[in-house]
């Protein structure tokens, strides 16, 4: 490990040991025990070894997050507003003893680093989320990810790094903050205004980035966040396409993209400072932060997690030891009578606003409809409507979930038919008993079984729905995290449909061909659902049906208006 005076930026952390080193580090570690990083985990890896997390020096140890958590520093006082841990399973961490190291590996199994372990601990999940986010809301899509995926145990100490993770895309936009201040450095460049998006960018962020580098007299660092962002949002291939047609509509010489790979929190004000920070370590003298910055969206009271502007009173409060410039700037609008875009702030009487936001957006890509030269440019638009289709020719998911009998495979089994006859995509049935026989034969009936079973499913279903296809999914799928797990996997590939047969149990007992029930009854079948083992009601599916009083037929038709209604299917289909 090193530390490296630049001159854009300060002190530069680099956790990458020396070329000469590499070689044995790598056979030491092939004999450690082994951690397969997540995805978030991956990221996270990437910004600690290549100093864009500077001055962290590993995953923070538990002084350092109960800091964090508690005052946006770490425990010696340097600012840093949002915790970088390392998450594992109880089983793991109990195999380690005092003074382990970690051998931390790839999904492919390269080992990428090692870690001293320094501390080890059940961190209160619940807290960090009311700590960090402000709530324990998991509308909020950091809060989810803490209490639903993130693992039970935190491993802090410090990281030895053998070697980056591999990037096969965009290979010439991936540059790190030793590479970004290198090209600073080589076209002179003194003053950098940095933007951070997680989202395509339009001809309003044109304006926005333009001005903002005008006010500060500065050159512009487009710098995207393609590791994690928020569950829906559109993939980072279409998005770095979408930049690259993009950039050459700014001044030459001025502007240069690069892409960062970092899992995005959602985390408001908090994140905005933590981008400020990390930027500063790429080099940049300035950087813009918008209404909403890192905004997760709204919680179950309908309201916004946070003040449009929040995060910019939080980064000027901070502005003296920050050591980077913020460049507040509001929502920009485009005025009808000058046709062309202003800060809304900026708008004079009688004037005429056009907007057009996210989801209209999204509704006129759906729909087939044009977008008007004056939001964007028709080449974006192009690189759009590549991935993301009219919504009648994209794949999707319904997944019924509900108890055993309720109607669910009767019900699958006759959508499949109605779709089939459409022949507009290709539909595929992952009924729970097909799939239990032929995916998950070897999986059991208890909880962590049948969420296995449930998220095998859910991955089948997200593969088919990337490509362009139907899934009809109809497993019991009792509770209520795996499910949300599921919705997450498809949702990244179109719409995920869930629809509860919310059949009572007494009616479900009465149909009981296979006579579960009354096994389940006299205690010879353990962990039933709705007997000896939950079902966790759906809070807010798409669909709810009582089969009770109805006919199969009549409830299929529910399901298609349903489809119709979403624009997956058209009514003349």
């Amino acid at each position: 490990m090193s530390q490296l005076i630049a001159p854009h930026g300060g002190r530069l952390v680099d956790l990458f040991v020396a070329a000469g080193e590499r070689e044995a580090l790598k056979h030491a570690a092939a004999q450690l025990p082994a951690w397969d990083l997540t995805p978030r985990q991956l990221c996270d890896l990437e910004l600690l070894a290549n100093g864009a997390f500077s001055p962290l020096e590993g995953f923070l140890g538990r002084a350092d997050y109960e800091s964090v958590c508690r005052d946006m520093r770490l425990a010696d006082g340097t600012l840093w507003p949002m915790p970088v841990t390392l998450d594992v399973s109880r089983e793991f961490a109990d195999k380690l003893g005092d003074g382990a190291q970690v051998a931390l590996r790839d999904p492919e199994g390269v080992i990428l680093a090692i870690l001293d372990v320094a501390d080890r601990w059940e961190p209160d999940r619940q807290a960090e989320a009311r700590d960090v986010f402000g709530t324990t809301d998991r509308l909020h899509a950091g809060v989810a990810y803490l209490v639903d995926r993130a693992n039970p145990i935190y491993l802090g100490g410090r990281v030895r790094a053998i070697e980056a993770a591999p990037h096969y895309d965009f290979r010439h936009l991936r540059l790190s903050p030793r590479e970004v201040r290198a090209h600073f450095d080589k076209l002179g460049w003194r003053r950098i205004v940095a933007f951070q998006t997680r989202n395509p960018m339009h001809r309003a962020h044109l304006e926005l980035t333009f001005r903002a580098a005008q006010i500060a007299e500065a050159n512009l660092l487009i710098h995207p966040s393609v590791g994690m962002t928020k569950p829906g949002d559109i993939d980072h291939y279409t998005r770095v396409r979408c930049y690259e047609k993009l950039i050459a509509h700014y001044p030459e010489q001025t502007t240069l993209l690069s892409l960062l790979h970092l899992a995005m929190r959602m985390g408001g004000p908090r994140e905005a400072l933590w981008h400020a920070i990390i930027r500063k370590n790429h080099g940049c003298s300035h950087f813009i932060v918008g209404r909403d910055h890192a905004g997760p969206g709204n919680g179950a009271d309908g309201k916004p997690f946070y003040g449009p502007y929040d995060a910019q009173e939080l980064v000027a409060r901070h502005h003296d030891e920050l050591g980077i410039a913020m460049v507040p700037f509001q929502e920009m609008v485009y005025v009808q009578e000058r046709a062309q875009y202003a800060p809304a702030d900026e708008i004079a009487p009688g004037e005429t606003v056009l907007n057009i936001s996210g989801t209209e957006l999204r509704r006129r890509l759906h729909e087939g409809l044009d977008v008007p030269e004056w939001f964007t440019y028709p080449e974006v638009i192009d690189e759009l409507r590549r991935t993301h289709p009219a919504r009648h020719k994209q794949g999707f998911t319904v997944f019924f979930t509900g108890l055993s009998g309720a109607g669910k495979s009767t019900l699958a089994n006759a959508l499949l038919v109605r779709l089939l006859e459409l022949g507009t995509r290709p539909v595929t049935l992952l009924d729970g008993d097909i799939v239990r026989k032929h995916l998950s034969s070897e999986l059991g009936f208890s909880k962590e079984h049948r969420n296995l079973n449930v998220q095998r499913i859910g991955f089948v279903a997200s593969e088919i729905t990337k490509n362009g296809g139907i899934a009809i999914c109809a497993p019991i799928a009792p509770y209520a995290q795996a499910r949300r797990e599921v919705r997450e996997m498809v949702s990244q590939y179109g719409l995920f449909v869930e629809t509860h047969i919310a059949t009572p149990i007494d009616v479900c007992e009465q149909r009981d061909r296979k006579g579960l029930y009354a096994l389940a009854r006299a205690g010879k079948l353990k962990e039933f659902t709705g007997v000896s083992d939950p079902y966790e009601v759906p809070e807010s599916p798409e669909l709810r049906i009582d089969t009770s009083d109805i006919a199969p037929d009549e409830a299929v038709q529910r399901i298609v208006l349903k489809l119709e209604s979403l624009g997956l299917i058209r009514p003349r289909d």
